[in-house]
């Protein structure tokens, strides 16, 4: 039975455990991640009590859909219903809300990934599978409540159902990625859906009436959602689309150049498979006809000056399957002489793509100072009598970098993310504690501060690479709480 279940469900086990490894060693969300992150934690706490929301204090740039972060709450309701009968701490309904996202984006690309094993063998989806547990961003971002990722999802089934031969059904699902999740999937559908025209895989007024419907369900869908929950008339991802693209605003949160994302984004996230993808188009001619769309989707995603990694996450199984081909055909000839010294040089990329997730792993557990910090703080500063209460302001800084809502404790804890207090201001509040990115304020005294990534450097000892790490969260007692400061704190 055993035996049985690892055949049928073994690469979904090795995936899910090693998504389900950075849930649990790097827990916490930033700042891109925090409209989503808030909106599934009042869902579960506040429910309909919607004047309690975040996102009303805190709207962030443009609106978000609540749509992902509805559907990963009621999933979760019931282990988070459980949790609370238990009095566990809100940060494991953090874990659990994040291991439902990660198990549905996990879905989805199991679907394409049988779709995989059908069109090009059992040895080419197991590259896969390889090719995918050796890189770290996207199994560690898929877990991570990202519109990004929410559209992922969707992306992964359109990518199934176009290997499969459901051309409309792939149209149908990268409209409601860009529909409800993220506008600029018309990147992706636009050359997608040129290319089905062209080689005539549909017919254009079958695709037209198919793709308007879609479209209506869609913004149908998400006004009469976030129009409630935002209390206005609303369609986000027209908002994002407006001002993202019409305004070009997105360029204020800074800039990189034309080829970023092929002499960056795209080694950094495939690693071994970045050469190997290359070398799979060479080989395999049918793997142009899926390159081509996502290629493309790149290359106009480029002309925007605003780039994330993120933003082209979507990108990557198609890479990974052309890779994945690639590594295939290199393992099958790997007795012949050229073919041998290609396979040497594939398996010690492979190995040199497992150091690199390391080393990236580590960068980013050390990326979240705010909310290791606030976790000491809760721990050191414990109260046996609580009937005082603590008060905490957290900071804009450590608001973006580790702390939500789902990192605050119950009563005597009381929490503030006011950002219109100025640092000379703070000795006129009454507040118990800073969680703070300066390292001293008048009128507190630092407690603890907490380090965080800073860069890679290179020393000439093993190993070659090592992180260096400068404090970057400070927690700060005021001078005035004399029980407080009485207390044993590690200091700064």
């Amino acid at each position: 039975m055993t035996r049985k279940v690892l055949s049928i469900y073994g690469y979904d086990l090795l995936l899910g455990s090693i998504a389900a490894f950075y849930v649990f060693m790097v827990p916490y969300t930033k700042v891109e991640e925090s409209f989503n992150v808030q909106a599934m934690h009042d869902i579960l706490y506040h429910r309909h009590r919607l004047e309690r929301y975040d996102h009303f204090e805190f709207p962030g740039v443009v609106p978000r859909t609540f749509i992902g972060a509805l559907l990963v709450a009621i999933l979760a309701s019931p282990v988070v219903f459980i949790m609370n009968i238990l009095h566990m701490p809100k940060v494991y309904s953090l874990y659990a809300v994040r291991l439902i996202l990660g198990c549905i984006i996990l879905w989805t690309l199991r679907f394409f990934r049988i779709q995989i094993k059908k069109k090009f063998g059992p040895q080419v989806e197991s590259f896969f599978v390889l090719l995918t547990a050796l890189q770290f961003h996207m199994l560690f971002y898929c877990t991570r409540p990202l519109p990004n990722i929410l559209a992922f999802g969707l992306v992964n089934l359109a990518y199934g159902y176009w290997l499969r031969g459901s051309f409309y059904a792939t149209l149908r699902c990268s409209i409601f990625a860009m529909i409800i999740f993220r506008c600029d999937m018309l990147l992706l559908i636009f050359p997608l859906g040129l290319e089905l025209l062209m080689t005539k895989s549909i017919a254009f007024w079958k695709a037209l009436k198919s793709c308007i419907a879609a479209v209506l369900l869609c913004v149908g869908l998400t006004i009469l959602v976030d129009s409630v929950m935002w209390r206005r008339l609303l369609w986000p991802e027209f908002e994002v689309f407006w001002f993202n693209s019409v305004l070009n605003r997105s360029s204020e949160w800074g800039t990189h150049p034309f080829h970023w994302y092929f002499t960056s984004a795209l080694p950094r996230s495939l690693l071994s498979a970045y050469p190997l993808f290359l070398l799979g188009v060479l080989l395999d001619r049918r793997l142009f006809y899926y390159i081509i769309p996502v290629f493309s989707f790149i290359v106009l995603y480029s002309k925007l000056p605003h780039k994330e990694l993120r933003f082209i996450v979507s990108s990557l199984p198609i890479f990974n399957l052309s890779a994945a081909v690639a590594a295939s055909r290199v393992f099958n000839n790997r007795n012949k002489s050229f073919w041998k010294l290609l396979y040497i040089g594939m398996l010690g990329s492979f190995l040199l793509s497992l150091g690199c997730t390391v080393i990236t792993f580590l960068a980013s557990y050390e990326n979240y100072p705010s909310g290791y910090a606030l976790k000491a703080l809760h721990k050191l500063g414990h109260v046996a009598n609580n009937s005082s209460e603590q008060w905490v302001h957290i900071d804009t800084f450590s608001a973006m970098n580790g702390v939500s809502r789902f990192c605050e404790m119950d009563y005597p804890w009381r929490y503030s993310k006011d950002e219109g207090i100025l640092i000379n201001d703070f000795q006129l509040r009454n507040f118990t504690y800073l969680v703070n990115e300066h390292a001293s304020i008048n009128g507190y005294n630092c407690l603890l501060s907490v380090d965080g990534f800073a860069r890679i450097r290179l020393q000439k000892s093993l190993p070659p690479l090592s992180l260096m790490k400068i404090p970057k969260v400070f927690v700060h007692g005021n001078t005035r709480n004399k029980e407080m400061m009485q207390r044993n704190w590690p200091g700064c």
